[in-house]
C-alpha cells in the first residue's frame, strides 16, 4: 500500500482539531509540565524552513512528556504589536490590525500543516483588547509602586506617601533616583506638582526626559539593538540622539535580584554569563570633582579603581552629558557642538566596540583634583556613555587601556601610580591594568598595596565628604514608550503637567483611529493626530508601549487566557507555577529575558504570582542557514557566465533565487523572467550546455533569495519528513545549512518504516510472540530515544529510528508486540504516519494519548557472547558461549574446542589472554 502522506496528514489534522486532542485542563491528577516557545512575531512573509526548528523540538518534547504521563501545557500565540506592521500601514494606509490578522492567519495555516500539538484554545495576540487590558493594568501597578531596598521588594506608593507625611524622607532606603532629604512638614507644604516630581523619582514606572535613539524616517524611538552603525536595522535610515519625554521602567531597582535569580534556574553557563554582563555589577567608589570657575557645578564619577586617584590626568564626559553645555568655554563651543552632533550618529554599542577610531574634543574647562587641587582638563569623548554610571570618567591613562589610547592620541600626560614592584617606569608603552601592585606617585599612600591603598583613599573621601564606596550596575532603566501607533496605549493622561493614571475600571484604553500612522509635524506620536484622544478634556499620553511590553508576561496569560476578572486566576497560577522548558533563539538572551524576569519579580512582590523566576529551564536552538546561489555577471554588461568559467572573465556575483536553481544549475529562462532588468540577459554556458551558479551558506533571508518555504517541502515530501529532517540536520543548539537535496534520505526512511507494517498492498501485523532479538531492538530504541529527548540530542534520535527500522526489516518482523510500542516512541517525531498506523492496528484512541512503553534494560542484553579465538594473534575460528561467563570459563571452553588441537599441535601453550566479549588469544611456542 502506498504511503499517501498528503491524504494522511489532511485527515489527521482535521481529526485532531475536531476532537481537541491537544486541549489541556488546568487541573489534573497527573504531574504538570509547561513547554513554551518564545513568542513569535507573525511577519507577512510567513514561515521559512528555519523558523520551525525550535517549534519542532519543543513539540517533540511536549508530546514525549504527555506520553510519559504528564499534563502538558504547550500553547502558541502571537507577539502582534510591532514596527513592521506600522511601516506597512504608513506605506499603504491600511490599518495595522488588517495586515496583522492576515499574517497570523497565514502563520496558523503553516503551523497546522507541520502538525504541532499546540492547545489552540489558549491562543491570543498581544493586540487583542482583552489581552492588552492586563498589560495596561500591570503598567498601572508599576506606576503605583516603589522599591524598598530594606525589604528588598516593591511596595505600594501609598505606603511611601504615608511615610513622607509622618516622617518625611528619614528612614527611607529605596532603589530610586532621589537623593535629597525633607521633613514631614516640608512634604506637607509642597504643592501637588512638587510632591509628584519627587514621587516620579521613586515610581517603578515614571515619566522622564531622556536621550533616545530617534529615527526621523521611521518616526519612532528605537532600542539600542535596533540600531547598527548609526542606522536603523529596519530600512537603514539615519538615527540620532534626541531628548524626548517618555516613560521608563526602573528595571535597575531589581539589578541585584536579577543576578541572584540566575542561581535558581537551569540555564547554560554562557547564557547566564551574558545576563551577568548585561546587568554588570561592579563595586567601587563615587567621587566628586569640583569644576574651576563653576561653583554650582560638580562632576560625580564612579570608579572601580579609587587606588589610582593620583593618576588622573584628564576627565572625559559623555557627549550627551548635560554638564557639557554648562562648562564648555566660548572658544571651544563650536568644536564641541560639532562633535556632539557627530556622536549622535553612533549607537552606544558601537561606541563601546570601536576602539580603533579614537575621537574627542577639549571643552576648555578644568576640574579640580579632589586631593591635590591640581587643574585637570575636561574632554568630551564618545567612548564614555551617558547611560552608564554618571556619564563621566576620571581618566587614568597609565592604568586603563582606553584612557591610555585617548591620552596618546591627544598627547595628554600619563602618570604612573601603580607598580608591580614599586619602581617607576621612565616611559609606559601600554597601560598597566593589574589590580595587584604597589602605589607610587601617590603622596602619603606610597608603598601601600593596591587593596589597602583603595581602602585608605576612600576613607579620606569620606572624611572630606567628597566620596564613598558604592555598588554600581551597568543595567539601565528601560525606555518604555515609543512614538508609534501600533502598540498598547499607555493608560495615563496629563493634568497640570502631571501624569495621572486611568482608573482600572476604565481599562482597556483602546487605540483610537487616526488619519495617518505618522507622527505629527511637531514630532508627537500618531495618536496625537486624534483630537479626541482625551479623558475628561485632558490629553491622553500619545506614546504607546514598546514591542516587548506584551511579551514580558504572556506566559502567565496562557495559564488562564479567557479570564475577564484578572490576568490569571490564583488557582491557575498555583497549578502551572513557571515554565518548565523554554525554547528560543539566543538573540533574546538579554533584552527579553531581563524584562520578563523583571516583570515576574515585580508581580511576585505584589503577591500576584507564586514564584519570582518565570523560566526554569531554557534551551537556545541554533539557526538553519540558507544555501544562497549566485549568478556571475560580466562587469559593465548584462551577460552572465557559468560559474566554472568565471575565472576567464571580470565578473561580479548577484543573488539568484534558489527556486530557480537545482543542483547548482540555473533555469536561465526563469531567471530572465524574474526581474525586468534581467529580461535581456545573455548567458555563456559550459561545455555541457549548462549554466552553473556559485553558492554560499548565509543567514536565510528574503533579501538573499535563499528562503525555502516549508509549504513546498510538505507538499513534496510531507510534514513528518520535514520534522524529522530538520532534527536530522545536526545538533539542535548549533547552526547548520539547509540542503533540500538531502531530504530524500528521510523521505525514503519513512517509506521503509511504512512498509514494516505492510505485506505488499495489505496492512499486516502479527499477534505472534516476539523473539529475544526483536525485543532487544525495541528496547534499545526505547532507551536511546528517552535518553536523547531528555538531552535534546534529537539528531541522533532520527539515526536510532533508522537503525531500528533496518534491523527489524532484516528480521522481517511484523509483530504487533514490537511495532505498536515502536509507533508510540516515534509519535512525537512523526505524528501523522504514526497516528495512521496506530489506527490501522485497531486502536480507537490517539497514539498521542497512549502510554510510553516502559524501558526494560534486561531485554537489551545478549544471551550469548561471541569470541574470536586466535593463536599467536591470528584468528582461526569463532566461539559462541553463554553471556556473562568468567574469563576462566571462557578459556576452558576455548581450550576444549574441537578445532583447538589442530592449531596447537605438539607445541606448548605459554599464555592465554581473554578480552571479555571479544577475543581469546592463545599464545603457543
Amino acid at each position: 500500500m502506498e504511503y499517501n502522506f498528503r491524504e494522511i496528514e489532511k485527515k489527521w489534522s482535521k481529526t485532531w482539531e475536531e476532537n481537541q486532542v491537544y486541549r489541556v485542563e488546568n487541573q489534573s491528577d497527573k504531574p504538570k509540565f509547561y513547554v513554551l516557545d518564545m513568542f513569535p512575531y507573525p511577519s507577512g512573509a510567513g514561515l521559512h524552513v528555519g523558523h520551525p526548528l525550535g517549534y519542532i523540538a519543543s513539540d517533540i518534547y511536549a508530546r514525549f512528556k504527555r506520553l510519559k504521563g504528564f499534563n502538558v501545557l504547550h500553547p502558541m500565540g502571537y507577539d502582534a504589536f510591532g514596527l513592521p506592521a506600522e511601516q506597512y500601514a504608513i506605506q499603504t494606509g491600511q490599518h495595522p490590525a488588517v495586515s496583522t490578522e492576515k499574517n497570523t492567519t497565514r502563520y496558523r495555516e503553516q503551523l497546522d500543516k507541520i502538525g504541532f500539538s499546540f492547545d489552540w484554545s489558549r491562543s491570543f495576540k498581544t493586540c487583542d483588547e482583552k489581552y492588552y487590558q492586563w498589560t495596561q493594568w500591570i503598567f498601572l501597578k508599576l506606576f503605583g509602586s516603589w522599591y524598598d531596598a530594606k525589604a528588598k521588594k516593591a511596595k505600594s506608593i501609598g505606603e511611601l506617601i504615608a511615610h513622607f507625611e509622618e516622617n518625611g524622607s528619614e528612614g527611607i532606603i529605596a532603589n530610586a533616583s532621589f537623593e535629597g532629604q525633607f521633613s514631614a512638614q516640608e512634604w506637607k507644604s509642597m504643592s501637588e506638582k512638587e510632591q509628584e516630581d519627587i514621587l516620579q523619582q521613586f515610581r517603578l514606572a515614571f515619566r522622564s526626559l531622556d536621550y533616545v535613539n530617534w529615527c526621523p524616517a521611521l518616526g519612532t524611538v528605537l532600542a539600542n539593538d535596533e540600531v547598527k552603525e548609526g542606522l536603523s536595522e529596519r530600512g537603514g535610515h539615519p538615527v540620532e540622539k534626541r531628548k524626548m519625554w517618555g516613560w521608563s521602567l526602573r528595571v535597575s531597582a531589581y539589578a541585584d535580584r536579577l543576578l541572584q535569580g540566575l542561581d535558581q534556574v537551569d540555564w547554560t553557563d554562557s547564557l547566564k554569563e551574558q545576563q551577568k554582563n548585561w546587568i554588570g555589577k561592579s563595586k567601587g567608589a563615587q567621587v566628586i570633582f569640583d569644576v574651576d570657575g563653576h561653583e554650582d557645578v560638580q562632576i560625580e564619577v564612579f570608579t572601580t579603581r579609587p587606588d589610582t586617584i593620583f593618576g588622573v590626568t584628564f576627565m572625559t564626559l559623555a557627549p550627551e552629558s548635560e554638564l557639557v553645555e554648562k562648562i564648555t568655554t566660548k572658544d571651544y563651543q563650536k568644536e564641541v557642538e560639532a562633535y556632539i552632533t557627530q556622536a549622535k550618529n553612533k549607537s552606544e554599542r558601537e561606541r563601546q566596540a570601536d576602539v580603533k577610531n579614537i575621537s574627542g574634543v577639549f571643552t576648555g574647562a578644568f576640574a579640580k583634583h579632589p586631593l591635590t587641587g591640581e587643574n585637570i582638563p575636561i574632554w568630551v569623548g564618545d567612548y564614555v556613555l551617558g547611560s552608564y554610571g554618571t556619564g563621566a570618567v576620571m581618566a587614568v591613562p597609565a592604568h586603563d587601556s582606553r584612557d591610555f589610547a585617548f591620552a596618546n592620541h591627544f598627547r595628554i600626560p600619563v602618570k604612573q601610580v601603580i607598580s608591580a614592584d614599586g619602581s617607576i617606569a621612565t616611559l609606559l608603552e601600554e597601560a598597566f591594568e593589574s589590580k595587584n601592585g604597589i602605589l607610587v606617585n601617590s603622596g602619603d599612600f606610597d608603598g601601600l598595596k593596591v587593596k589597602d591603598g583603595a581602602s585608605q583613599i576612600v576613607k579620606i573621601f569620606n572624611e572630606k565628604g567628597i566620596g564613598k564606596w558604592k555598588t554600581n550596575y551597568r543595567l539601565r532603566d528601560a525606555v518604555f514608550s515609543r512614538q508609534r501607533y501600533w502598540g498598547e496605549p499607555i493608560p495615563m493622561y496629563i493634568e497640570n503637567d502631571m501624569p495621572k493614571p486611568f482608573p482600572e475600571e476604565e481599562l482597556p484604553l483602546i487605540l483610537a483611529e487616526v488619519d495617518e500612522y505618522k507622527p505629527t509635524a511637531e514630532g508627537l506620536a500618531p495618536l496625537a493626530r486624534n483630537k479626541d484622544w482625551k479623558r475628561n478634556g485632558l490629553p491622553i499620553e500619545p506614546n504607546t508601549m514598546p514591542g516587548w511590553a506584551g511579551s514580558s508576561w504572556y506566559f502567565f496569560r496562557y495559564m488562564d487566557p479567557d479570564n475577564t476578572e484578572e490576568f490569571a486566576s490564583k488557582e491557575a497560577l498555583d497549578y502551572w507555577q513557571q515554565v518548565d522548558l523554554y525554547l528560543g533563539g539566543s538573540e533574546h538572551a538579554t533584552g527579553h529575558l531581563i524584562y520578563s524576569r523583571f516583570w515576574t519579580k515585580f508581580l511576585f512582590d505584589l503577591g500576584l504570582v507564586p514564584m519570582d523566576e518565570p523560566f526554569k529551564k531554557l534551551f537556545n536552538q541554533g539557526m538553519i542557514l540558507g544555501r544562497s546561489s549566485f549568478a556571475h555577471r560580466i562587469k559593465g554588461t548584462n551577460q552572465f557566465v557559468s560559474y566554472d568559467l568565471k575565472d576567464d572573465y571580470d565578473t561580479a556575483p548577484i543573488h539568484a533565487d534558489v527556486a530557480m536553481v537545482e543542483n547548482d544549475v540555473l533555469d536561465t529562462e526563469a531567471f530572465k523572467n524574474w526581474r525586468e532588468d534581467l529580461a535581456d540577459a545573455t548567458f555563456i554556458l559550459n561545455e555541457k550546455g549548462q549554466f552553473l551558479c556559485g553558492s554560499e551558506v548565509e543567514k536565510m533571508s528574503k533579501s538573499k533569495y535563499n528562503v525555502v518555504n516549508p509549504d513546498d517541502i510538505i507538499f513534496d515530501h510531507g510534514a513528518d519528513t520535514l520534522r524529522m529532517y530538520e532534527m536530522f540536520l545536526g545538533p539542535l543548539d548549533q547552526s547548520k545549512p539547509w540542503n533540500t537535496q538531502g531530504i530524500s534520505g528521510v523521505s525514503n526512511f519513512l517509506k521503509k518504516f511504512w512498509r514494516l507494517y505492510h505485506e505488499g498492498e495489505q496492512f499486516q501485523v502479527s499477534d505472534a510472540e516476539p523473539t529475544a532479538e526483536e525485543l532487544k531492538i525495541l528496547h534499545k530504541t526505547i532507551g536511546k530515544i528517552e535518553q536523547d529527548v531528555e538531552a535534546f540530542s534529537l539528531n541522533t534520535s532520527i539515526s536510532t529510528f533508522m537503525i531500528a527500522t533496518n534491523d527489524l526489516q532484516k528480521l522481517k518482523c511484523n509483530k504487533k508486540a514490537i511495532l505498536a510500542p515502536l509507533l508510540v516512541v516515534m509519535a512525537p517525531f512523526a505524528p501523522f504516519i504514526t497516528e495512521e498506523l496506530w489506527a490501522k492496528m485497531g486502536n480507537t484512541h490517539s497514539v498521542h494519548q497512549a502510554e510510553y512503553p516502559v524501558y526494560q534494560e534486561a531485554l537489551t542484553k545478549d544471551s550469548t557472547a561471541k569470541y574470536a579465538v586466535a593463536f599467536n594473534g591470528k584468528v582461526r575460528f569463532q566461539l559462541e558461549v553463554e553471556a556473562g561467563l568468567s574469563k576462566e570459563a571462557v578459556e576452558k571452553l576455548a581450550r576444549e574446542h574441537e578445532k583447538t588441537p589442530n592449531y596447537i599441535g605438539d607445541k606448548q601453550v605459554r599464555k592465554v589472554i581473554v578480552v571479555p566479549n571479544k577475543m581469546v588469544n592463545i599464545v603457543i611456542g
